[in-house]
């Protein structure tokens, strides 16, 4: 006799939901880094985190080892379970396209930055100071006019 309800399917389905509403909180999230949306981009992180704390507890540990044990339910709970571990895989590669991403933005910043703190002899780089006027050498007057 078969049981009812199969409430670790019903479990694995809300995995399953979960996985890809971070599928699609990570597509957001790169739109926002694309677009320099910050906002949006600081809006998503508590959402995300939200469902990384569900994907990632314990609860979802300890049922996963143990949907297995009836074995009238085994081939529905395979089969949900495959579907979230390919979601997870494509959220996986969806998280290193936006570390990169970030990473390379981080690094036209930092080469920015450097750019205008490492005076060069050389440079035709002019800087401004708070003001909105030229600075005619950033070592002689690292601090600017106040």
């Amino acid at each position: 006799m078969a049981p009812m309800s199969n409430p670790e399917a019903e479990f694995l389905s809300q995995t399953l939901h979960k996985a890809n509403a971070l599928k699609a909180l990570l597509n957001n999230e790169f739109r926002s880094l694309k677009e320099q949306d910050l906002q949006t981009f600081e809006d998503l992180q508590q959402q995300k985190l939200e469902v990384l704390d569900f994907l990632g507890s314990e609860e979802l540990l300890e049922r996963v080892k143990n949907y297995s044990e009836c074995p009238e339910t085994l081939a529905e709970n395979l089969m949900l379970w495959e579907q979230v571990i390919a979601l997870m895989k494509d959220c996986r590669e969806l998280h290193m396209r936006n570390e990169v991403l970030i990473n390379r933005k981080l690094e036209t910043i930092r080469g920015a930055l450097h750019t205008i703190q490492t005076p060069d002899p050389l440079s035709s780089v002019e800087i401004y100071d708070r003001l909105g006027k030229i600075k005619s050498n950033p070592r002689k007057n690292p601090v600017g006019n106040a």
